[in-house]
């Protein structure tokens, strides 16, 4: 099987996270797919940002809910870039895509999304809440999703099953033979995150496991060699 390289956030390393440009510096980069975080705007955007607020990543201050699309758009978020929706993404890489949702709420807008562009090909959707993870699921049949977690012990696997994901995507710093094994058994498959240098990168090949989300593009070209 082939070992994933997932870009986190795009290549949040190197490029101002979750813009246009980090997505495009990915795919020029080859990773296999890319990161992203979704939040919903005041006026119902699905907007790209990691965080509840604006202020760790553009000049602005306060919770992403309480603005409007112009108003997140009238911000700066890194070197000129501007705060982008799902839909710029998709239509910026042809990469595919995983969308992490998280609520209830956003995996419904994105839902509507999803099957207008019949994306259940391209876009895999994760979540660290089960119950966004099980809307999903239900809202888009068919639709390949996976359960985040980082604080986690070898029972995320049965979460995982129990909502009908595919994959899990866990922490490296608390991931043990145990879990691995156990999601093996469950026929999951497992990613880890993040894996930003060679000692990270030999753990997750000596584990097995499927894939690594990573902040920067040359762990793509050294994963090929590390073993």
């Amino acid at each position: 099987m082939n070992f994933l390289t997932i870009g986190h956030r795009g290549v949040m390393g190197v490029e101002p996270e979750n813009t246009l440009r980090s997505f495009v510096a990915a795919q020029q980069a080859g990773l296999d797919l890319i990161e992203l975080d979704l939040h919903l705007s005041k006026d119902g955007a699905l907007v790209v940002m990691h965080d509840t607020d604006v202020d760790r990543t553009t000049d602005g201050s306060g919770p992403i809910s309480e603005k409007t699309l112009p108003e997140l758009r009238a911000l700066d978020a890194g070197r000129g870039e501007r705060v982008p929706v799902f839909e710029e993404v998709l239509d910026a890489v042809h990469t595919p895509l995983q969308a992490e949702i998280k609520d209830v709420t956003a995996a419904r807008a994105l839902a509507e999304v999803m099957r207008a562009r019949d994306l259940t090909g391209r876009v895999e959707v994760s979540s660290f809440h089960d119950e966004a993870v099980a809307e999903i699921a239900r809202l888009v049949p068919g639709v390949r999703t996976a359960l985040v977690a980082s604080r986690y012990g070898p029972d995320v696997v049965d979460r995982a099953v129990a909502v009908g994901a595919a994959t899990v995507c866990l922490n490296i710093r608390r991931l043990t033979l145990e879990t691995v094994e156990h999601a093996r058994a469950s026929g999951l498959r497992i990613i880890g995150w993040v894996v930003n240098s060679q000692p990270q990168l030999r753990l997750v090949r000596a584990l097995e496991l499927d894939g690594a989300t990573t902040d920067y593009p040359d762990i793509k070209r050294t994963g090929r060699f590390t073993a």
